[in-house]
This record gives structure tokens, sequence and C-alpha cells, in this order.
């Protein structure tokens, strides 16, 4: 399973996650933190990297729009301020999440086309 971060996360977190020998890359990393969501989400497709974002509104507008045109996305993993703020003090956090998640799914694919809260 590969995943990637989306801008307003901490590098902190994907390079933790590598460390435990996870395909984890943040968008700043790759030079994608100025595309538009859905040049992102594209992106995230052709890699096969489930995205993790805190910007539920714009994708899942675009997830839906998506699936209405037949077209599959690898995935989506939305967090939200309330349940797990994005702070320096909560990267451990993320990562024991993520690292749980990544852990519990086999597959590359696990994630293609789904919508999901962490």
């Amino acid at each position: 399973m590969k995943v990637a971060l989306d801008h307003h996360y901490s590098v902190k977190i994907a390079g933790r996650l590598r460390e435990r020998g996870f395909d984890v890359v943040a968008a700043v990393e790759q030079g994608w933190e100025t595309e538009d969501d859905e040049v992102l989400l594209g992106l995230c497709q052709q890699e096969g990297r489930a995205l993790v974002t805190n910007n539920v509104a714009d994708f899942a507008v675009i997830a839906r729009r998506w699936a209405a045109e037949g077209r599959e996305h690898a995935g989506l993993l939305f967090t939200s301020d309330a349940s797990l703020p994005r702070t320096r003090s909560t990267i451990g956090q993320y990562v024991r999440v993520l690292e749980k998640l990544l852990k519990s799914l086999p597959d590359d694919d696990s994630l293609v086309g789904q919508v999901r809260w962490l």
C-alpha cells in the first residue's frame, strides 16, 4: 500500500513511516504542494497512492464526480482537526494511526475508489 500526504501534513510523518518500511511520501517532497486538488489526486492515482488529506470539502466533490464519470482514484483518507489535529505534538499519533492502517491492508489496491476517515 502506497500513500501520499497532502501538503498540510508534516514531512516527518512520511519519514517516520518510511523508516518503518512503508512507501509514504509527502506532497512537499514530491514538489506537488502547489498542484490543484484534482491534479494532485490524478498524480496519486498514477502512482497508485492513497491520499491523506484534511481538505474534505474539495476532495469529496472530486471523488463523487470521478465516480460518476467512471474514474477511480487510489483512495482518499480524510482527517479532521477535531479528532486528529495537525500539530507537532500529534505527529506520533499520525504515524501510529497510519502504520496500523497500512499493516491492515494487504494489497496496493486495497483502497482503490474508497474514501475512509482516520
